[in-house]
């Protein structure tokens, strides 16, 4: 909650002491006559929320050396602010006068130890300044200032340098360089600007403003230089050059700085006299190339220069993992750098998480965030894309039906997987840590369509029973494959550990048959939308029944199965018959090799980790019965079926029927319906082994 203090008097900022900002109005206040202007009149104080008063706390006093990326935050800031402005104009003409030019400007006054940033952006009105400048209202916060905490115990005892700006506070980074911060902003189309101050002593104020030129201004009052700190003389020219050619050298928008020198008279000829006056010349100066990086010849981009475009288009305060420079030209023209991320953002499995390239016609910005031009399985591609074909008033709708737009679509996707395959086959280590991020978000390119399928089969990678330590492909799977072999043997799950100890492996262990672990979720959808690669069909190891022994001749493995089942018959029957309301089945297993029983579902069947997702969104949905197999050479089923040879109607049937099914869930992994049952059994043939050792004493 914010304290909030409200006045309208020209003496609204001065107050009695600190404790007056925090005190809520007094009550019998004047009545407000005119209630409609009064909140863009009035001058409101207001108490930081708790969060924010950690951040800034944590930024006055970081150690953090390299305080100058303030500056690359603000500029990026107005950068966002003039994008937004020619965005909207495109529809709102009246925004923007016609040759109006868009610029951020910088000034300083070395007497006064203030630096000014302005631009003739969009600007923000009175309750959008509360919302985005007022408060932290990101999620994440919380989580940045743990972060700043725990890395001020460490040795360099410095704020890593990939947090500030990383939730969208940069704002903020303002205040390690100065005491007071003004920002005056007036939004476009508006007539009553914003005034905005804070010292960042837990308090600021929100009043009217005096400006009437629509964009933002913010003077900040300077702390002293201070080397060792890491507070340079940001009022000097050539350091304001340094960093903003540092960090701010792409930015598509002039950045000039008023800069004065002194010139010395000069005669007719224009030579410089020897003994002429000294005058004073001031100048507009641009700090920056303003090239779009994309246009430029690749050979004269450094690495430097890419890493700081894409932190300024995606956000990001880490470097990227790699990028790539495309260009086509012909039936379908246009350029592009696309950029693959180090780590994954939070909201890239979050459904509705806003993704999607810059999309540029003839350098002009049209879309900030557009879908269209890559499938959604590479949403996690961050870049520019810019077209000469496509008009400035695109909409979401023709975006859609555009024919260039989809030529465009096709050649990106397929560039990109190519990169991403020649990642693989070159550099595996870094490979290895793309798939760490977004493997799960490639699997979804399976079932994206025909046309990139078998592309992003041969990127997968999957854990499997041959290797703990080392990930597989397909390919390499179908290498190693027995001679004979006609599937590809998977098992899903909510673990590794869960699966591999599983006793549905057992014959496969025993064969030496490799079993690829699918313990994602999107797994499941993952199989059913690729069946079989190169030939050979992807087989779970849970479902149908299995014919693993290859030792074993044919007819003669035929016919002892066949004698099996008829001497187990009746005892299956009568099992199944006590587990009906569980089981549709009870029958011999070719699975099982140490463990008495299983539970497995037929060919056409969910996998029972398939069926555990759907519950979780419907507790209440259908349950299927599942298959009870068990092991027709294990001592419990032999013991199973003297005892019922000597007496089929025995009681005792039942508890063992409720234990072997018990037992299989819990080798599964699973959860009782209802645990009554089998601990009742269990607690009866306990009892009765007590009693029968206790008798033999």
């Amino acid at each position: 909650m914010h304290s909030v203090h409200l006045t309208t008097g020209s003496n609204s900022n001065k107050f009695k002491s600190k404790a007056a900002l925090y005190a809520p109005a007094a009550t019998g206040s004047p009545e407000i006559l005119d209630y409609k202007n009064y909140m863009t009149t009035a001058t409101e104080t207001r108490k930081f929320e708790a969060e924010t008063r950690q951040l800034l706390d944590l930024m006055i006093h970081s150690l953090y050396t390299d305080k100058e990326i303030f500056l690359r935050e603000l500029v990026s800031n107005a950068s966002d602010a003039l994008d937004r402005l020619r965005f909207n104009s495109l529809t709102n003409l009246q925004l923007m006068e016609q040759d109006e030019e868009l610029e951020i400007r910088l000034e300083t006054s070395r007497e006064n130890r203030t630096l000014m940033i302005h631009d003739n952006g969009i600007g923000m009105s009175r309750q959008e300044v509360i919302d985005n400048i007022g408060s932290i209202a990101k999620s994440g916060t919380q989580e940045m200032i743990e972060k700043i905490k725990r890395s001020k115990g460490k040795k360099t005892s410095k704020i890593p340098p990939g947090l500030i700006g990383q939730f969208g506070v940069g704002f903020y980074s303002a205040f390690m360089v100065a005491d007071k911060v003004v920002l005056e902003t007036l939004k476009a189309g508006q007539k009553t600007s914003t005034t905005w101050v804070s010292e960042a002593d837990g308090m600021y104020t929100v009043s009217k403003g005096s400006k009437t030129t629509k964009g933002t201004s913010i003077r900040l009052h300077l702390k002293p230089v201070d080397s060792e700190s890491g507070i340079a003389d940001f009022t000097d020219e050539w350091t304001l050059r340094k960093v903003v050619k540092k960090y701010s050298d792409f930015i598509a928008y002039p950045i000039r700085l008023q800069i004065q020198r002194e010139e010395r008279e000069k005669d007719e000829k224009g030579m410089f006299k020897p003994a002429g006056k000294t005058s004073i010349v001031t100048e507009d100066k641009t700090l920056n190339s303003m090239k779009p990086i994309w246009t430029r010849p690749e050979s004269e981009v450094t690495e430097e220069e890419y890493s700081e475009f894409y932190k300024h288009i995606a956000g990001d305060r880490q470097d990227p993992l790699m990028h790539i420079r495309l260009k086509a030209e012909g039936i379908s023209e246009y350029e592009s750098v696309l950029f693959v991320p180090a780590k994954a953002p939070h909201d890239l499995y979050v459904w509705g998480g806003e993704y999607g390239l810059q999309l540029y016609a003839r350098r002009v910005q049209i879309m900030e965030r557009c879908e269209t031009v890559l499938p959604r399985f590479l949403r996690f591609i961050r870049g520019v894309i810019d077209s000469s074909d496509l008009p400035l008033n695109i909409s979401r709708q023709t975006l859609q039906e555009n024919r260039h737009l989809s030529i465009i679509r096709r050649f990106l996707t397929r560039k990109v997987l190519d990169m991403l395959a020649e990642m693989q086959e070159k550099d595996s280590e870094k490979y290895l840590s793309f798939w760490e991020q977004f493997g799960r978000s490639l699997k979804e390119g399976v079932g994206d369509g025909p046309e990139y399928k078998d592309r992003v089969a041969n990127l997968l990678l999957f854990s499997t029973s041959q290797n703990k330590e080392k990930l597989t492909t397909l390919k390499e799977y179908i290498s190693r494959m027995k001679e004979g072999q006609k599937n590809i043997y998977y098992i899903t799950g909510e673990s590794r550990k869960i699966v591999e100890n599983s006793p549905l492996l057992e014959g496969f262990s025993q064969e030496n048959l490799e079993v690829l672990f699918l313990t994602d979720p999107i797994d499941e959808l993952l199989v059913d939308a690729m069946p079989e690669f190169e030939g050979k069909q992807l087989k779970s190891a849970a479902k149908g029944e299995l014919d693993l022994d290859s030792s074993k001749d044919d007819k003669e493995d035929r016919k002892q199965q066949e004698d099996d089942k008829k001497r187990f018959g009746d005892l299956f029957d009568l099992l199944g018959k006590y587990l009906e309301p569980h089981v549709k089945q009870v029958r011999l297993s070719s699975r099982l090799t140490t463990s008495p029983a299983c539970l497995t579902v037929d060919e056409h069947d969910m996998s029972p980790q398939m069926e555990r997702i759907l519950r979780m969104t419907n507790p209440e949905g259908p349950k299927q019965k599942r298959i009870l197999e068990v092991n027709g050479s294990h001592d419990v089923l032999k013991g199973l079926q003297k005892r019922f040879v000597k007496d089929t109607k025995d009681p005792a049937m039942q508890e063992y029927a409720e234990l072997l099914y018990g037992y299989a869930l819990l080798a599964d992994g699973a959860e009782f319906d209802d645990p009554a049952p089998f601990n009742k059994a269990l607690e009866g043939l306990m009892s009765q082994s007590m009693h029968e050792t206790s008798g033999k004493a």
